[in-house]
């Protein structure tokens, strides 16, 4: 029984080391492709990220191998129009908001998520904690002349498109597994591919711009939605989404250590915070799945 827990404590903590990679991943190339934007705008951007990355996909995952059910063509393209939609509000609101902050108010959907599927009373402590680490976060930088509220809304939009893609995800996972992000993210390219091309044109075919474009693709798009995926077909969906606290923590620091963006000591409290939650409810999974699991043993 000892070998089973072991195993299942592996097993636990490989989907969440996937997910905080993603994480990592994910607000690096925020930050490259904050630098696309005097040029392409958050369109341009947003349409080369997802076209490369689908393409990248494709190539990879080949999910023209993937036989459509009539059942899950709805769910694809809800999946699809989701991450359109939480990538293009996203990097709206990065024109006017730093990193942390945007995350701060995106994370609202997967907190939404959490509070709403939660069943045991310790999932609320590590949501409080959670929630007291957003707190910190947003109202200090809502109180700075800096914050823009087309920014704010924006992210806050983006963060309805998240929970809705973590709810919808889950389900395509579970049908069409590791292809599942290739498909979600052509249909994405297809919807905003005509967005960029009409903000931006021929800026788009710039070579250094392809190049910067080719690795956000891969920081933003390739890694984080494949690993998500992996993440998402086996964490249950409050776990999810109170792990994906972490991720304005990891978006301050990227900020900071990339861009520039000031962390004052407010943030640096918050991230603790934050930090607790992601561990709380990462220990708190582990325990369920071993009792879970010696129980099945013992049956």
């Amino acid at each position: 029984m000892a070998v089973i827990g072991r195993e299942v404590a592996r097993s636990s903590w490989l989907p969440v080391g996937a997910l905080l990679t993603a994480m990592l991943a994910f607000t690096s190339g925020a930050s490259l492709a904050k630098r696309l934007f005097p040029v392409v705008g958050p369109e341009g951007t947003t349409a080369l990220r997802l076209t490369i990355g689908a393409l990248i996909l494709a190539v990879l995952l080949r999910p023209w191998r993937v036989r459509l059910q009539a059942r899950m063509w709805v769910p694809v393209l809800i999946y699809g129009l989701t991450i359109s939609g939480m990538t293009l509000l996203y990097y709206m609101a990065l024109k006017t908001l730093p990193i942390g902050l945007a995350l701060a108010f995106q994370f609202t959907g997967p907190l939404s998520v959490a509070v709403l599927s939660s069943r045991r009373r310790v999932d609320f402590l590590w949501i409080a904690f959670a929630i007291g680490g957003l707190f910190l976060l947003a109202p200090h930088a809502a109180a700075s002349p800096q914050i823009n509220p087309v920014g704010a809304a924006l992210a806050l939009s983006a963060g309805a498109c998240w929970a809705i893609y973590m709810l919808v995800g889950r389900r395509v996972g579970e049908v069409y597994g590791a292809a599942s992000p290739a498909l979600g993210v052509a249909v994405a390219a297809v919807v905003v591919l005509p967005i960029g091309l009409a903000h931006a044109g021929s800026a788009l075919f710039q070579p250094q711009v392809l190049m910067t474009a080719s690795l956000v693709a891969l920081l933003s798009t390739v890694l984080p939605y494949s690993l998500e995926m992996f993440a998402l077909r086996r964490l249950a969906p409050q776990t999810y989404g109170t792990l994906t606290s972490a991720e304005p923590a990891v978006g301050s620091m990227v900020g900071w250590l990339v861009l520039g963006e000031h962390l004052p000591l407010i943030q640096v409290c918050a991230i603790g915070l934050i930090i607790v939650a992601s561990v709380g409810s990462t220990l708190t999974a582990a325990r369920d799945r071993r009792n879970a699991s010696a129980e099945l043993a013992l049956n």
